[in-house]
Parts: structure tokens; C-alpha cells; sequence
């Protein structure tokens, strides 16, 4: 059986021998340099790199020919706290190599294909395993260095039956988390809460419209604050879901946005009567976190295209041309705002 992997234009190719439970296993792989890495490596309790047994593949600073060498990745990898040394894998690898694609007069670089061999004895009627797959830039001696950290490095990570053939539903069942948690988090932090915002701004002065620019604003940003929480939940079961990636900025403000809405909607049950001495000091409360809380929301929606890999995507696209549009508005009304403030001062006069 063959697959192609979901990143890094990746494939793997295997045999599987039910009657020993041993695995053939090939790994297509490309070097991003010409003194990187390419390896690959199944986990034995889930799908991330912390815990993974690795075959890493790198051409030998010595005698420039390509060797292959197994790695442990505990914690400490991922730290960095120590180089990444070679030992002995405490799996049942039975057989390994690796061979540049082209045969002998092939050389390391950039694109450069290469396939790792191995033979592994798996546990009986235990066909699902977790593998993971990566590349990296340098070696140090025998020691490979820190990967790329794009969404495509950090997605290197699969499970699959090898008797059957399927990939596990779990990879899928993330991929819809993310589209939802992105498009529910885009809609209300990204659109909602800034209308909300232009809407206390530039209606509150329509006599007109009495204490309805106060309920049109007080809905949109409670609605707002609603759809954003259970965006923001399903972020929680995200980082739940995948243990070996943190997108540590995105996380933090996605946090700092959230405990500025909870603020500002707990800020309404405290809302002093407009003949209170405190009104004033809670409108600048108020007015200052709402606007932090919206600028910390928008910048958190650019930086989740970026942690979806969606950065050049005609929904990055068609987000912006909401919040250019949104913008021209607030220019506008601040325009004719200051129109009317001039006509009236000119007026007193």
C-alpha cells in the first residue's frame, strides 16, 4: 500500500506481513538543504514528535555519504536543552537504510529525494501506528538541529492501519475544528465586535434614534461575546487535541481577548446611573478595554491565518475586504462628525 502524507510533499509505501505482524516500510522524503536532515519515526502512544523513535538520514560530515541513525525525541528535544544524540531505539526495528534517489551520482540538496528503509516487528493484532515525519536545515556532527516551525513542519504527524489502509478520522475531525473555530472566531472577535464598537461611536449622537444605538450596541457586542466564547472553547479542545503544538502568540492572545471581553460584559451588571460621580471613571474603563479588547481580537484573527497556513487564501482576502470596508465607514462617519462639530462651533460663535 502507498500514501501521500498531508505535508512537506511527503509519501510512504509499506508491506505489512499478517501472519508475524512485521511491517515494510519505505519513507519518500526531500532535503530543504544541502547539509539538512530528513527522518522519520513512529510514536508509540500518539501522534506528535515528543516520544517518537526516529530513523534520521543526513550525509556523514566525514565521508560525505549518507548514513542513517536512531533517535529518541524525549522532552528535552523539544527544549532544546541538550543536542539530539543517537542511541538505540526500544522498538523491534529489524532493518533500516536509506538511499538517495538517482542512484550513486546522486547528490545532497535543496529537493533532493531521499527513502528510508525499515523493518519493524509490531505488537500482535495491533495494526494502527502513530508516524512522524520532518526535515531540518543543518547538522551539527551527528547531531540534527531544530526543524522549521511553519503550520507545514508542525503538521508532520499521521496515524494509519497499516492492514487496512486508512488514515485515522482524527486528523479530519481537526482540520473541521480549525475551519470552524476560524470562521466562528473571524465573524465575531474580527467583524462583530468592532460594528459594535462603530455603532456606540457614531450613533450614540442621532437624537433621533433615542436609546436605540444604546440596545443595537449592547446586542451586537453581547451576540458577539457569545460566538467568540464558543470560538474560543473550541480553540481549548484544539490544544487539547494536539499535545506537540503550541502556537504560543495566537494562544496568549486569544486569552488576553477573552478575558477583556469577560470584562467588559461583567463591566454592564456594574454600569453606574448616568447622576453617579463614578460614571466617568467607568466610561474610561469602558471605552478603553472595549478598544483593546477589538484591537487584540482583529490582530488575533491575521495571526490565525497565519497559524492555518491561510495567510495567501481568498479567506485572508475576503476578511480584509470586510474590515477595509468597515474602516471606510468609521472614516466617513468621523468625517461628517467633525463636519457637524465645526458647523455647530461656528454656529455658537
Amino acid at each position: 500500500k502507498c500514501m501521500t502524507l498531508p505535508s512537506q510533499q511527503a509519501s510512504i509505501a509499506w508491506t505489512f506481513h499478517a501472519h508475524n505482524a512485521t511491517l515494510d516500510v519505505v519513507f519518500f522524503g526531500t532535503f530543504i538543504s544541502p547539509s539538512g536532515w530528513v527522518g522519520w519515526g513512529i510514536n508509540p502512544t500518539s501522534a506528535e514528535m515528543t516520544g517518537t523513535r526516529a530513523l534520521i538520514a543526513f550525509q556523514d560530515p566525514n565521508s560525505g555519504q549518507i548514513v542513517l541513525l536512531p533517535y529518541i525525541l524525549d522532552p528535552s528535544v523539544k527544549l532544546q536543552r541538550n543536542p539530539l544524540l543517537s542511541r538505540p531505539l526500544d522498538i523491534h526495528l529489524l532493518s533500516s537504510s536509506a538511499t538517495l534517489y538517482g542512484g550513486r551520482m546522486a547528490t545532497v540538496h535543496s529537493g533532493a529525494t531521499i527513502q528510508i528503509y525499515a523493518t519493524l516487528k509490531l505488537v500482535p493484532n495491533k495494526t494502527r501506528i502513530h508516524h512522524v515525519w520532518n526535515r531540518g536545515l543543518y547538522v551539527q556532527g551527528y547531531s540534527p538541529t531544530i526543524h522549521p516551525t511553519t503550520i507545514n513542519d508542525l503538521s508532520s504527524a499521521a496515524t494509519v492501519d497499516v492492514l487496512s489502509g486508512s488514515a485515522a478520522a482524527g486528523h479530519s475531525n481537526i482540520k473541521t475544528l480549525k475551519v470552524v473555530h476560524g470562521v466562528i472566531n473571524a465573524v465575531s472577535w474580527g467583524i462583530l465586535l468592532p460594528i459594535g464598537a462603530v455603532t456606540a461611536r457614531y450613533l450614540r449622537h442621532i437624537q433621533a434614534l433615542g436609546p436605540a444605538w444604546f440596545y443595537a450596541h449592547a446586542g451586537t457586542q453581547l451576540f458577539a461575546f457569545f460566538l467568540g466564547t464558543v470560538g474560543f472553547a473550541i480553540g481549548i479542545r484544539l490544544g487539547e487535541l494536539s499535545p506537540g503544538r503550541v502556537y504560543g502568540l495566537h494562544r496568549k492572545l486569544g486569552f488576553a481577548a477573552f478575558c477583556l471581553g469577560s470584562l467588559q460584559t461583567l463591566a454592564l451588571l456594574f454600569r453606574p446611573k448616568t447622576t453617579n460621580k463614578f460614571r466617568k471613571y467607568w466610561k474610561s474603563y469602558h471605552h478603553f478595554v472595549g478598544y483593546a479588547c477589538v484591537v487584540l481580537g482583529v490582530v488575533n484573527v491575521f495571526q490565525g491565518f497565519e497559524v492555518m497556513g491561510e495567510s495567501r487564501s481568498y479567506a485572508k482576502l475576503g476578511y480584509c475586504l470586510s474590515l477595509s470596508t468597515l474602516i471606510g465607514v468609521c472614516i466617513a462617519l468621523e468625517v461628517n462628525a467633525w463636519v457637524i462639530f465645526c458647523r455647530k462651533a461656528k454656529e455658537e460663535k
